[in-house]
C-alpha cells in the first residue's frame, strides 16, 4: 500500500495502491493541472480532442451525437509515429452482449498430466459447453459464472459479456459507488482447470506490478461465490478500455473505416504505428522477464488516439519451461518449434509479425519500395529459423519505424532524416564524376578530335565499395573501444596482435581487419578475415553479409556482392545503406547486360552472314549453338529477339536501381550517392531535364550541393549516351547556371568553360542554333562554327598555362591549333595538291 492519499472530491480516506488506483474509489489519482503558460505537449488541443472515455477517470463515454469523427491527421506525434485518428468509445450495448456465447472448438484438459481434449463436438453437433474429460473424467464447464445484474464484491454490477479468452470470461461491469465508472471483470472460464488457476494467479501478480501506458491496468482483485459453487471464484478488476479492437478494424466495413479514419481510410502508416506501440509494450514486458505469448489483433484496443494491450492471461516468465503454453493458431510459431524449444522473446516478435501482416492486408498499400521493405521485415520476424529473427522488440521496432519513414517520404510527405543506428555516417560519395570539373587529362590523353560524352556510366566497383558506409561497432564487443583509436593503415601489426591476444580475437577485430585490408587492396586477406568473423559470429549476422558484399565488390564480382547486400537488406529492411548498395549493383549489372547484349548480337549476326556466304546452311552458326536458339523462323530474326530480351532484362535492372536510389534519396535528400546514381540513370535514358531536376533537389545542407550544381551545368550542355543533343535552351540555361557557380582559383573555371564550348561545337546543328542561339561571353556573339572554334582554341591555350609538364603543354597547344577554322581557300588548295600529288 502506498502512503499517497487519494485527493479526489468525495473520496474519504482512500490510498493509492501499487496498481496505481485508489483502494476506496477505484480510480486513478488526479493529474496535476498544467500551467496555462506552458501546456503539456501531450494534452489535447482544440483540433486534437482527447479520448471519449478515459478508463482511469470517469469512464463515461460521450453520447453518440457528441462523439467526434476521426479526420486524417498527417502529422507525427512526439515519438515520431503517425498520429492515430480519434476513435470514439462505442456504446456499451455495442461491445457487451447480454447473451453468453461459450467458445467453440476443443481445448486441452486442465488436469495435470492429462492430455485429453474437452469441448469437442461429435457427429456434427454443437460443441458442448460442459461435460467430462474423455480421458481423466474430470468435470468441466465453459458456461459463465456471472449474469447481467449480478453483483461482485458488493459494488460491481455486471452489465454484459465483453469476450471469452483462452482462460477466462471477461465481463463489463459498473462500479455502483461511482456512477458511470465502468470496469472489466475477468474470471476463469473453467474453474476446474488447474493450469488456468495458476495462470490467473500469475496474471494477477504481473498486472499488479506492471505500469506501462500501452498495457491494461489492474484495479483490484475480488472474490465472488455464485450459488451452487463450493468455493468462491476470484475476479481481476481491470480498467475498462472503451474502443475498437484491431480485429474489429480488420473486418469493419469500408464505409465505417472511412468514417472513423477519415477520407484516407485505414492506411499503412496506421499499421506501422500500431506495431511500434505494441513492440514498446512487449519490450517493457521482456525487460521485466515476461513473455506475452498470445499477441493477435483481438488483444489490442484502439481507444481515443492510443492503443492498449489487453488480456495478459497467457503471460509467463521467460525462463518458464514447464507451464502449459497459451497461443493462437495462425499467430504463434509452428508446433514443432513450440514443442522443441518452447517460447522465447523471438516467439513474441513472431506473433507481432503475423499480427502486422494480417492488418496490412486490410490497409492501403505502402508507397514504392516501402512495400518490399515491409515484406522483408515480416519475413525476418516470422523466419522459420529462430536465430534469423529480430533479437529484441527494440530492434524490430526501430526497423519498423524506419520503414514508416520510407513510406512517408515516398508518399510525398516531408522527409524525416535521422542518423542510422546501424551504420556510421559517411561523407564519401561514389559516382560523382558528373559533378567534378574535368582535369587536363580530358584533352591531353586523348586521340582524335571527337569530344568525349558525359561520364554517365556506373562507377568502378572498387570505388563504390570504398564509399559505402561502415557498420557501427557493437558496444558489447570488448575490442570495439581499442579498435576505434587505431589507424587502418597498419593491418598487419593488428593482425599479429589478434593472433596472440585473446582480447582482440573478436568479431569486431576481424571485421576491422577485413576493411583495413580492403583499403590496402588485399582482397584475399580481407576475405580470410571476414570468414573468420563468420565462424565466431554465426550464420545470421548481417555484418558478415555486408562485409562479404564489400569483398565481392572489390573483386569485381558484382552479381555475388548483390546477393550479400540483399541478405543485409532482408535483415535491416529499414536501413538506407543496403538499398544504396543494391541500387549500385543493379545499375552496374544493367549496364553490363546492355553492353554484352549489343556486343554479342553483333558477333552472332556476323557469324550468320559468314555462314550464308560460305553456303553452310546445314551447319548451325556458332552463335546459335552457343545460345541454344532453336525455334521456327530465320536465324537472324531469332538473334534479334535474343538481343531484345537482353535489352529488356537490362531495362528491368535499371528500373530496379532507380527504385532503390529513389527510396534512399527521398528518405534523405542529402545523400549524394543516391542523387548522382538516379541522375545517371535518367541521363542514360535520354532524360536530360529529369536528371537536372534530381540534381536540383540536393539541398544546400548537403556537402554534395556544389558538386550537384556543377553536374547540372555539365548535363545541360553535354552529350548524353544514346540521348538527343542539347537544345539551344539547354545551352542558354547552362550559361546562366555557370555564371552562378563559385569555383576555386585552381583553373577549374577555365576547364569547365572549355568543356562546355567543346560540347557545343560537337552538338552544333549544321544550320546553326537559329534564333535561340545563346549569344554571350560563353558561346560567343555570332552563331557560326568559325566563331565557336576560335573561342574553343582560346580556351585550350589558356589551359596550356595549367600544364604540369612540357609534354602536356604541347598536347594542349596542338589541340588548340587543330580546332581553329581553316583559312579561306586553304582547304581547296590542299585538296588540289592531294589530287596532283
Amino acid at each position: 500500500m502506498s502512503e499517497t492519499a487519494c485527493v479526489r472530491p468525495g473520496c474519504q480516506g482512500g490510498r493509492i495502491m501499487v496498481t496505481g488506483f485508489c483502494d476506496t474509489c477505484s480510480r486513478r489519482p488526479l493529474a496535476p493541472e498544467p500551467s496555462p503558460s506552458s501546456p503539456s505537449p501531450s494534452s489535447p488541443g482544440p483540433s486534437s480532442p482527447g479520448p471519449a472515455a478515459d478508463p482511469g477517470t470517469s469512464g463515461v463515454p460521450a453520447p453518440p451525437s457528441q462523439r467526434p469523427v476521426a479526420q486524417p491527421v498527417g502529422e507525427l506525434d512526439r515519438d515520431g509515429l503517425l498520429v492515430l485518428p480519434h476513435l470514439p468509445s462505442p456504446d456499451p450495448s455495442e461491445t457487451a452482449a447480454t447473451t453468453a456465447r461459450p467458445p467453440t472448438g476443443g481445448r486441452r484438459c486442465g488436469v495435470r498430466n492429462c492430455t485429453g481434449t474437452i469441448g469437442v463436438s461429435y457427429d456434427g453437433g454443437p460443441a458442448p459447453d460442459h461435460g467430462f474429460c474423455p480421458l481423466c473424467g474430470a468435470e468441466y464447464s465453459f458456461r459463465p459464472k456471472l449474469r447481467p445484474g449480478d453483483r461482485v464484491g458488493d459494488h460491481y454490477e455486471v452489465l454484459g459479456y465483453l469476450a471469452v479468452g483462452g482462460h477466462g470470461w471477461v465481463y463489463l461491469a459498473e462500479d455502483t459507488r461511482v456512477p458511470g465508472l465502468r470496469v472489466a471483470l475477468k474470471g476463469l472460464i473453467n474453474t476446474g482447470d488447474a493450469m488456468a488457476r495458476r495462470a490467473a494467479v500469475e496474471e494477477r501478480r504481473s498486472l499488479t506490478t506492471l505500469h506501462h501506458r500501452d498495457i491494461v491496468r489492474i484495479v483490484t482483485h475480488v472474490q465472488h461465490q455464485a450459488p451452487g459453487d463450493a468455493e468462491p471464484t476470484g475476479y481481476i478488476v481491470m480498467e475498462y478500455v472503451g474502443g475498437r479492437s484491431l480485429a474489429w478494424i480488420r473486418f469493419a466495413p469500408e464505409e465505417e473505416l472511412a468514417r472513423l479514419f477519415g477520407d484516407g481510410g485505414f492506411e499503412f502508416g496506421h499499421v506501422i504505428t500500431y506495431g511500434c506501440k505494441i513492440l514498446g509494450a512487449l519490450e517493457y514486458l521482456h525487460d521485466q522477464g515476461l513473455l506475452y505469448c498470445d499477441m493477435k489483433p483481438e488483444n489490442v484496443i484502439h481507444y481515443g488516439r492510443e492503443i492498449k494491450v489487453i488480456d495478459l492471461g497467457a503471460i509467463r516468465r521467460i525462463d518458464d519451461r514447464s507451464s502449459g503454453l497459451v497461443h493462437t493458431h495462425g499467430y504463434s510459431p509452428p508446433k514443432k518449434e513450440r514443442d522443441e524449444r518452447g517460447l522465447d522473446v523471438d516467439s513474441d516478435l513472431y506473433t507481432v509479425g503475423r499480427t502486422l501482416k494480417v492488418l496490412a492486408e486490410r490497409a492501403a498499400p505502402p508507397a514504392g519500395l516501402a512495400a518490399r521493405s515491409f515484406e522483408a521485415l515480416i519475413r525476418r520476424a516470422t523466419h522459420a529459423e529462430p536465430a534469423a529473427r529480430f533479437r529484441s522488440a527494440a530492434e524490430m521496432s526501430r526497423q519498423l519505424w524506419e520503414v514508416l519513414r520510407e513510406h512517408q517520404a515516398l508518399g510525398g510527405h516531408e522527409p524525416y532524416p535521422e542518423r542510422s543506428t546501424r551504420f556510421e555516417p559517411t561523407a564519401a560519395v561514389f559516382g560523382a564524376a558528373l559533378g567534378t570539373v574535368p582535369t587536363l587529362d580530358r584533352w591531353t590523353h586523348r586521340f582524335g578530335t571527337a569530344a568525349p560524352g558525359l561520364p554517365a556510366g556506373a562507377p568502378d566497383p572498387r570505388a563504390a565499395a570504398r564509399a559505402l558506409p561502415v557498420p557501427l561497432p557493437e558496444a558489447s564487443d570488448e575490442a570495439a573501444v581499442l579498435l576505434g583509436g587505431l589507424a587502418a593503415d597498419t593491418p598487419d601489426r593488428i593482425a599479429d596482435r589478434a593472433e596472440g591476444d585473446p582480447a582482440l580475437r573478436t568479431v569486431e577485430t576481424a571485421l576491422w581487419l577485413c576493411r583495413a585490408y580492403l583499403d590496402a587492396g588485399d582482397a584475399a586477406r580481407a576475405e580470410a578475415w571476414v570468414a573468420r568473423a563468420k565462424g565466431w559470429s554465426g550464420d545470421y549476422d548481417w555484418r558478415i553479409f555486408w562485409h562479404q558484399g564489400l569483398v565481392r565488390l572489390v573483386r569485381g564480382a558484382v552479381d555475388e556482392a548483390e546477393d550479400e547486400f540483399a541478405a543485409t537488406y532482408a535483415a535491416l529492411p529499414g536501413e538506407a545503406a543496403p538499398k544504396l548498395a543494391l541500387g549500385y549493383c543493379a545499375e552496374y549489372l544493367a549496364e553490363r547486360l546492355r553492353e554484352t547484349g549489343v556486343r554479342e548480337t553483333g558477333v552472332r549476326e556476323t557469324e550468320v552472314r559468314e555462314s550464308e556466304i560460305q553456303g553452310t546452311e546445314a551447319h548451325e552458326p556458332a552463335a546459335v549453338r552457343r545460345t541454344g536458339l532453336r525455334e521456327a523462323g530465320p536465324v537472324p530474326g531469332r538473334i534479334r529477339r535474343a538481343g531484345q530480351q537482353q535489352a529488356e532484362r537490362a531495362q528491368a535492372r535499371e528500373l530496379q536501381a532507380e527504385e532503390y536510389y529513389e527510396a534512399v534519396r527521398r528518405r534523405d535528400p542529402t545523400q549524394g550517392s543516391a542523387a548522382f546514381g538516379l541522375a545517371r540513370i535518367r541521363l542514360r535514358r535520354g532524360g536530360r531535364r529529369e536528371a537536372v531536376a534530381v540534381l536540383d533537389e540536393v539541398p544546400t545542407t548537403s556537402r554534395h550541393y556544389d558538386a550537384a550544381r556543377v553536374a547540372a551545368v555539365r548535363v545541360l550542355a553535354g552529350r548524353s549516351p544514346g540521348g538527343p543533343a542539347p537544345l539551344a535552351a539547354d545551352l542558354r540555361e547552362a550559361a546562366e547556371r555557370l555564371a552562378g557557380l563559385h569555383l576555386d582559383g585552381s583553373g577549374a573555371w577555365d576547364r569547365l568553360v572549355t568543356e562546355l564550348r567543346e560540347q557545343a561545337l560537337a552538338c552544333r546543328p549544321p544550320g546553326g542554333w537559329g534564333s535561340g542561339f545563346p549569344a554571350g561571353e560563353l558561346f560567343g556573339r555570332q552563331d557560326t562554327e568559325e566563331a565557336l572554334r576560335r573561342l574553343l582554341s582560346r580556351s585550350l591555350k589558356r589551359l596550356a598555362d595549367q600544364a604540369g609538364s612540357p609534354g602536356e603543354r604541347g598536347d594542349l597547344l596542338d589541340r588548340a591549333y587543330a580546332v581553329l577554322p581553316e583559312p579561306a581557300g586553304l582547304g581547296e588548295l590542299l585538296r588540289g595538291w592531294r589530287r596532283t600529288g
